[in-house]
């Protein structure tokens, strides 16, 4: 249980600092998709679901390098709810894909700090 709380905090922190980007249009989509994760339960389906969402737009304006971490975070969020708050299946996945998620959230976050001017803490 603890190795899902720690992923799903390194992909909140990863955005939850990415509401001060300016300019552009991904800069802006980050901004929606951000707030939809602060403080993301990884538990409530329905919040997921809204956060896939948002993920889904931002990373259809992703520079063209960051492409490849958007799907891996979309496909992520899609096993996420289909889990539906099953603790153990949660436990598994983040077990199965937290390398991939740790590595596409640090992409993310890299690219949010050189071209929107954001520094991400953790």
């Amino acid at each position: 249980m603890r190795k899902v709380a720690a992923l799903a905090a390194v992909v909140t922190m990863s955005v939850g600092a990415l509401t001060a980007c300016s300019g552009g249009d991904y800069c802006g989509e980050l901004k929606n998709y951000a707030e939809s994760a602060k403080n993301l339960d990884i538990k409530d389906t329905a919040a997921v679901d809204k956060m896939r969402d948002e993920a889904e737009k931002v990373s259809k304006s992703a520079p063209d390098d960051l492409k490849d971490d958007w799907k891996t975070l979309l496909a992520y969020a899609e096993k996420v709810s289909e889990a539906k708050g099953d603790t153990a299946k949660l436990t598994e996945l983040a077990k199965n894909d937290g390398e991939k998620i740790k590595a596409a959230s640090d992409a993310i976050a890299k690219q949010a700090k050189d071209t929107c001017k954001v520094d991400l803490e953790g």
